[in-house]
């Protein structure tokens, strides 16, 4: 039996009588209740529970960096603003060399590189050591939210894959929250460097978990790396206005998300809430919110519209940053739920959107958008911390509200459109 990275062609028709039905590779994609397809799901469920434990493991504690290490939420941000920025530069590379390595070798280099690089982030001995290997991590990290979901494609079944990718995403959604809460939790026992070295266990273990059961791809096609074509291909989605909304909607959805979480614990452990450490880490349990919410967005989408679901989520979101301004903790907590839910709901919308929209290189117009959406988290966590600790939770809000202000004025530009190119087919159908 070959390795599990390996990849491998796609058998060869074979010679068969005249009418004789011949096997196509469709018909031996994944399929549900195969070995290969529950191991590819617990694979891809690990993978992406590895790589968001890595990703978020710094949010959770960056309170305790800043009193360890005498930092402004500002400075103490960048270490986890600089692996989403650092993710989002590397995300078109990486789709590129899993276009001509292999899905599974990617993904595999992917995440072990970014967890070797995780067991030595406890040892950086100042700040800004830190932030570069964070960086250097987070480019490491782009090989499997750029390969996944094409593996996913490639491999299984279509009728089956929404619950492939369902599961692949939920496991985006406990690595997220759970690198947040263990990290927070070991830091508020033992400090921060003890945090990061409980995360880089458990994405270890997530690896080796992968690379266990990831099962040979069987429908890769190893194209060569043509850049004039990648560029061509970029250059068109970025011509393309509807894509180019989309992609401002996702970076304005996730600055207010990064300006949020990266500023929460703060608030959580000053006046007038005084919590402790370990309390204020578990909020991050909030981030559950956002499974039910991304899973309802398809069902709001088809009820409401793209436009009327971007509306409710911005609505959403909103309310939940101005009933976050009272020093309430059952307002502030009831106000991370709605800002949570609004966030998930908008970016499962505008992030469904982008493949629909695409008729042509829709991995790489998935890429941009996820390249704007982390750059949108590494600005807006930069920005909302800086504004924290000059003018505290209103100068965050401030900071959120904007960008939400933004979207809005983004859908409604989209909704003006819509309406005056409907009014100039209706003329057109009366003059005809």
């Amino acid at each position: 039996m070959q390795p599990a990275s390996t990849e491998a062609s796609a058998p060869a028709p074979t010679s068969t009588p005249a009418g004789t039905p011949t096997s196509t590779p469709a018909d031996l994609r994944l399929r549900p209740g195969s070995r290969d397809f529950r191991r590819a799901n617990l694979a891809l469920f690990a993978a992406g529970v590895a790589t968001f434990v890595l990703l978020y493991s710094t949010q959770g504690l960056l309170p305790i960096l800043s009193a360890d290490l005498g930092l402004t939420p500002g400075q103490a941000s960048w270490t986890a603003s600089a692996s989403t920025l650092g993710l989002a530069l590397a995300l078109l590379p990486a789709s590129a060399l899993s276009d001509r390595y292999g899905r599974t070798a990617v993904m595999t280099a992917s995440t072990l590189a970014a967890a070797l690089l995780a067991v030595a982030l406890p040892f950086a001995p100042d700040l800004t050591t830190l932030v570069v290997l964070r960086a250097v991590q987070g480019a490491a990290l782009a090989g499997l939210p750029a390969t996944a979901m094409a593996y996913l494609a490639e491999e299984v079944h279509p009728a089956a894959l929404a619950s492939a990718m369902g599961l692949y995403v939920a496991g985006n959604s406990i690595g997220g929250m759970g690198g947040r809460l263990v990290s927070g939790w070991a830091a508020a026992a033992w400090g921060w460097r003890w945090g990061l070295a409980v995360s880089a266990v458990l994405a270890l273990l997530a690896v080796l978990a992968f690379r266990a059961l990831i099962p040979r791809a069987r429908h890769f096609r190893r194209a060569p790396v043509d850049a004039r074509a990648l560029a061509a291909t970029v250059a068109g989605h970025l011509r393309d206005p509807l894509l180019l909304r989309l992609y401002a909607l996702g970076m304005l959805f996730m600055a207010v998300f990064g300006a949020v979480y990266n500023t929460v614990g703060y608030r959580l452990t000053a006046a007038p809430f005084h919590l402790p450490q370990s309390v204020a880490a578990s909020i991050f349990v909030v981030y559950l919110v956002g499974t039910a919410s991304s899973a309802s967005a398809g069902r709001l989408t088809a009820r409401c519209g793209r436009r009327g679901t971007l509306y409710l989520a911005i609505s959403t979101t909103t309310a939940g940053l101005l009933l976050s301004l009272a020093d309430s903790l059952p307002c502030a907590v009831l106000g991370l739920v709605l800002i949570t839910a609004g966030f998930f709901a908008g970016h499962a919308t505008a992030s469904s959107a982008v493949g629909r929209t695409a008729t042509t290189g829709r991995a790489q117009a998935s890429a941009l958008y996820l390249i704007a959406y982390y750059l949108g988290n590494s600005l807006g966590g930069t920005l909302g911390a800086d504004a924290y600790h000059s003018t505290g939770w209103s100068g965050t809000a401030a900071v959120a509200l904007t960008a939400m202000a933004c979207a809005a004025g983004v859908t409604l530009y989209a909704t003006r459109r819509a309406h005056a190119a409907r009014r100039a087919g209706a003329v057109t159908t009366l003059r005809a």
